[in-house]
């Protein structure tokens, strides 16, 4: 059901079919969009233009979103969820950073200037974590039963809700939600690509970019 809140359609700008069938995990590394497929436990390297994949990872770890450190693709997975490192080039696993306390909530993640952004669901909170030591820095309540994918975006951190169908514009600084609008489909990861900011629509199997200004120019929460 979608959210009353949220009163504005986000227009998609660019759409590219994703390359198996549950789509989790969206990132950028600065070139390549990265997408991981829990049922195909694979992690692909995507070409933004024309969509092809240029590299596939097998990693039988992936259940939700995806990002990267400059150096290794950070995958939520396993159970409990944890952050699994994958290095980019092999495929191998390099390392777990473990998100205390242990659960399955961690649905979303990325990096940003501060550290690295969680968001959990059970409730739904949105979290900033010292990314060495992974230790919790600052915590917000937020809207939303079942929140999707999470990326940092041009100051604000964008997070998605699968059920509500929407994506939300949170401050980093207050919390305070500043923009939401809907989006076709049902967002799951979630990435901003220096352009457009991505989304992984699952019932619909593409990745669609908006622009964000959208985002932030939606009604707030």
């Amino acid at each position: 059901m979608t959210s009353p809140e949220a009163a504005a359609l986000a227009p998609v700008r660019r759409s590219l079919p994703a390359p198996a069938a549950y789509l989790c995990g969206l990132t950028w590394d600065g070139a390549r969009l990265w997408h991981s497929d829990q049922d195909a436990k694979k992690i692909f390297a995507i070409d933004p233009v024309t969509g092809a994949v240029l590299r596939e990872l097998r990693c039988g770890w992936v259940r939700a979103d995806l990002a990267y450190d400059g150096a290794r693709l950070c995958q939520v997975g396993g159970r409990p969820k944890r952050i699994v490192l994958v290095d980019p080039e092999t495929g191998e696993v390099t390392g777990h950073k473990e998100v205390l306390p242990a659960s399955g909530r961690l649905t979303g993640i990325e990096l940003g200037p501060e550290g690295m952004w969680l968001c959990l669901r059970g409730p739904t909170v949105v979290q900033l974590r010292d990314y060495a030591t992974m230790t919790l820095l600052r915590e917000y309540r937020t809207a939303g039963g079942s929140p999707s994918g999470l990326t940092v975006a041009g100051g604000f951190i964008i997070y998605g809700d699968f059920d509500d169908a929407v994506l939300r514009a949170l401050h980093p600084g207050t919390g305070e939600i500043v923009g939401t609008v809907t989006v076709p489909g049902r967002p799951t990861g979630l990435t901003w690509a220096g352009q457009h900011l991505w989304y992984c629509d699952f019932p619909a199997r593409r990745l669609r970019a908006l622009d964000l200004d959208t985002v932030l120019a939606g009604q707030p929460g």
